[in-house]
């Protein structure tokens, strides 16, 4: 298996840097650490995919989509023959209903 971050996901990723670095007031070092974990996490789907649990909010897009949870965010991926497509990092702080599938 390999993963693949969508175009989508490093969106999320940049929007989730911003939230927390200048609305969160989180140090830069407190978010590199947290950003290595969040993609540590997300890397090592290539052999732990199966672990995880269905996304329930983005079940009506039926791609059995599924979430790893690393701190407070969501880490949303589907599985497509021998990849892994990661497409959301997903802060659970907000609204279900924004998140992407």
């Amino acid at each position: 298996m390999k993963v693949i971050y969508t175009d989508q996901s490093y969106d999320s990723l940049k929007d989730l840097t911003v939230f927390l670095l200048e609305e969160q007031g989180w140090s830069l070092e407190k978010f590199l650490a947290f950003r290595a974990k969040l993609l540590d996490k997300a890397d090592s789907l290539e052999t732990t995919y199966n672990h995880y649990q269905q996304e329930d909010y983005l079940e009506h897009l039926g791609k059995d989509h599924k979430r790893a949870i690393e701190g407070h965010v969501k880490i949303i991926y589907r599985v497509e023959k021998e990849y892994i497509y990661i497409t959301d990092f997903f802060d659970t702080r907000q609204d279900p209903s924004k998140m992407k599938g």
